[in-house]
C-alpha cells in the first residue's frame, strides 16, 4: 500500500494548498499590511492541508524569523492517512512584494517522503548558487564569482554580457554586485524572493541564468524540494549573520562548514512541489479577478519524473468560500 501512494503524483493535490494562500493573501495585495497577508496565507494553508491524504510533518514552518504567524515546526498537517512526509511551507515568499504591491510575492509548499528534508534548525541563512541543467557541475561555492560566470556562460553557449544573474538587493551583497557587474554579466535585482529565484535558475522559460548570493536557509530547502530532478544544481553553506545564529547552529549539532546540495537538502526523489503566484511574475501572473472569478497560476514540480506542469485555474469565490471557511 505503501509503494502505491508514493507512486502517487501528490503534487497535482498540493497545488490546492498554494493556490488557496495565494487567494488568501491577494485580498491583501497593496494594503501595507505585512501581518494580515501571512496571516491569510497562513490560515488558509492550514486549512486546504487537511484535503490532503498524507501524514505530514513540518520540517520547514513560517513565522520565527519574520515575527509572522506561524505553520509551526513539528505541527502535523494532512487528513491523516496515506504517505508520512515531511512539509516545507512558505505560505508566502515576498511579504513586503504583495503588501506593497510589488511583483514576484508567491505561496510555495513542498513536501518529501519522511526522513528525506534537511532541517536546518536556527540557520537562518546561507550562502547559495543555483544553475540549471546544461551549467551543472561547473559552478563552485568557493570560487571566485568572475570564474563562476564565466563557466555558466560558456557552458550555456552565452556570451558574459548576455548572462543574467538574480541577486538579493540587500546590503551584505553590495561587493557581490560589483563583481558580477565587473565579470560583465548583468545583475538582475530583486528585493525578495530567493524561491522563485532558483526555480527560474533552473527553468528554461525564464530570464533567470544563475541565482548567487546570502538568502534563507529554510527557502532553501523548499527550493530543493522544488528543482529535484530537474537536472539543475544548487550549491550551499550556512552563513550565520550574527552569534547569535552562529551558536545557536552549533547547538544543534549542524556542520557549519558543510556544503551541501539538492541532494544533501531532500534525499530521496519521492517528493512533491506547487509554487502559486500572488503577485505578477517574471515567470507566474498574480492572482487576478474576472467577475466572480479568481484566476491563479501555478507550477507543480515532481522529483521522480522532473516534470513540471504550469496550472491556471479559474475559482468561485463563493463556492470556495462556502466550502472552506475561508474569505476568498
Amino acid at each position: 500500500m505503501q509503494q502505491h501512494l508514493t507512486d502517487k503524483n501528490i503534487a497535482l493535490d498540493l497545488v490546492r494548498v498554494t493556490e488557496a494562500a495565494a487567494l488568501a493573501a491577494a485580498r491583501y495585495i497593496g494594503r501595507g499590511d505585512k501581518e494580515s497577508v501571512d496571516a491569510a496565507a497562513v490560515d488558509a494553508m492550514r486549512i486546504a492541508f487537511q484535503g490532503l491524504h498524507v501524514r505530514g510533518t513540518v520540517i520547514i514552518g513560517e513565522g520565527e524569523k519574520d515575527h509572522a504567524p506561524m505553520l509551526f515546526n513539528g505541527e502535523k498537517v494532512g487528513f491523516g492517512d496515506g504517505m508520512e512526509v515531511d512539509v516545507a511551507v512558505d505560505p508566502i515568499d515576498g511579504t513586503s512584494c504583495a503588501a506593497f504591491g510589488r511583483p514576484n510575492a508567491i505561496a510555495a509548499a513542498g513536501i518529501a517522503v519522511k526522513g528525506s528534508m534537511f532541517n536546518p534548525g536556527h540557520s537562518f541563512y546561507c550562502e547559495k548558487i543555483a544553475v540549471g541543467r546544461e551549467a551543472a557541475g561547473v559552478i563552485d561555492i568557493d570560487a571566485p564569482v568572475k570564474d563562476n560566470i564565466i563557466n555558466v556562460a560558456k557552458a550555456l553557449g552565452k556570451n558574459v554580457n548576455e548572462l543574467n544573474v538574480f541577486v538579493l538587493d540587500k546590503p551584505r551583497h553590495t561587493k557581490l554586485i560589483q563583481d558580477i557587474r565587473l565579470a560583465g554579466a548583468r545583475v538582475m535585482l530583486h528585493s525578495e524572493g530567493d524561491i522563485m529565484a532558483a526555480i527560474m535558475a533552473v527553468d528554461p522559460q525564464a530570464p533567470i541564468d544563475m541565482l548567487i548570493g546570502v538568502g534563507g536557509t529554510p527557502e532553501a530547502v523548499v527550493s530543493a524540494c522544488a528543482i529535484k530532478g530537474t537536472g539543475g544544481q544548487m550549491l550551499t553553506r550556512l552563513a550565520p549573520r550574527s552569534e547569535a545564529e552562529r551558536d545557536a547552529i552549533i547547538a544543534d549539532g549542524i556542520d557549519l562548514k558543510t556544503i551541501r546540495s539538492i541532494d544533501d537538502l531532500i534525499t530521496s526523489d519521492q517528493c512533491y512541489f506547487s509554487v502559486s503566484g500572488v503577485t505578477d511574475g517574471e515567470l507566474l501572473d498574480g492572482v487576478r479577478y474576472k467577475g466572480e472569478y479568481a484566476i491563479t497560476s501555478s507550477l507543480t514540480s515532481r522529483g521522480r519524473t522532473g516534470t513540471r506542469r504550469y496550472i491556471q485555474a479559474w475559482h468561485d469565490r463563493a463556492k470556495l468560500s462556502k466550502m472552506s471557511s475561508v474569505a476568498y
